[in-house]
């Protein structure tokens, strides 16, 4: 039971990093200005009437409206009159961001939603993990790190909100992602009921784990290559796609020539894993992503941004950050003290 509780809490948290993708693919972030409700409601609004002043209109403490394109919040429940009273409102102070889009708010509420159940099967796994604690007492600490983590993680998705989208911290938000998918294989590998051995050389897994650093290196650059992106469909607009790397900063051409390094390397570690045997049957999916990847990229640049190309470039990102750090869990402390001959 507690193993099924693993692998529903990673799903879940790949499906909150598949729909974060979607958020910034469509420009959602601030789609709800508050946190943890969204304009003051569990279940966000369908229509920017339910967010604009009325009169005689009943409000609850902590409702949020638009008015001269700011945010105001109810100080107290209360019905209005027939005119708009300052003494009912507070300013909303967290940041000057009053823009309402039905499909953004809606979007980023569904991240939201996925991000609260990701919370919950979380927890139910680390309240499983205590009858681990005779067994593996690595286990049930690690689960319970993974609630404060990601917990953490809400908690730095609010400060993302409130600071209207930073690229700091969009990139911190995102590593944090990886670090709770990195503990959650870690907990997936050791409630396995069987570990396999594999002859597998110490210079290998060295590479490995340089492979899984330069993996983790190109998601933080393309952090950053993404938000040189949104700025420009903000100058430019939407349409005009051709112009969106017309004239990129250097941290674009610094990704571009890792991504040839990364796939160089991998490439050599799935052949020496044919060449010697060693079975490590992931490394074929990690090299079919990495293809994938590399494919992704060049359809973004050369094509001009195709649909869905930019969420699809960061997810396999994510999987491929996954699995190897996944294969190297099996390889790690396995492993003939040098280079297989045969």
């Amino acid at each position: 039971m507690y193993r099924k509780w693993v692998k529903i809490s990673l799903i879940l948290v790949y499906l909150v990093i598949i729909a974060g993708a979607m958020v910034r693919m469509t420009g959602s972030g601030m789609g709800c200005p508050d946190w943890p409700k969204c304009f003051g409601y569990y279940i966000p609004p369908t229509d920017v009437s339910e967010i604009t002043w009325e009169p005689n209109h009943l409000y609850e403490k902590g409702q949020v409206v638009i008015m001269d394109e700011s945010l105001i919040v109810a100080a107290t429940d209360f019905t209005s009159g027939t005119q708009y009273d300052f003494n009912n409102w507070n300013a909303y102070t967290k940041h000057d961001y009053a823009i309402f889009n039905v499909w953004h708010t809606w979007i980023e509420y569904i991240n939201r939603l996925i991000g609260a159940l990701s919370g919950i099967a979380i927890f139910i796994m680390a309240i499983l993990s205590i009858w681990k604690w005779r067994e593996n007492k690595k286990i049930t600490l690690l689960s319970w790190l993974s609630v404060f983590l990601i917990g953490f993680q809400g908690w730095l998705g609010a400060t993302v909100v409130y600071s209207v989208l930073a690229p700091v911290r969009i990139t911190i938000h995102m590593v944090m992602a990886l670090v709770i998918v990195a503990v959650l294989l870690y907990l997936l590998y050791l409630s396995r009921n069987k570990l396999k051995t594999f002859s597998v050389s110490k210079s290998y897994v060295s590479l490995l784990v340089f492979a899984l650093v330069l993996s983790l290196v190109q998601i933080i650059l393309g952090t950053q290559v993404r938000q040189f992106v949104d700025e420009q469909v903000r100058l430019v607009g939407y349409d005009a796609k051709s112009l969106w790397l017309e004239d990129p900063t250097l941290v674009f051409y610094i990704h571009r020539t890792f991504s040839v390094l990364v796939f160089a390397l991998n490439a050599w570690l799935w052949f020496f894993n044919r060449k010697h045997n060693y079975g490590l049957h992931k490394m074929n999916w990690i090299f079919l992503l990495i293809i994938l990847e590399a494919a992704t990229g060049i359809a973004m640049y050369y094509f001009d941004f195709p649909v869905l190309s930019q969420p699809l470039h960061l997810v396999l990102a994510a999987l491929l950050f996954g699995l190897q750090f996944y294969v190297i869990l099996e390889a790690w402390k396995r492993h003939i003290p040098k280079f297989v001959t045969r």
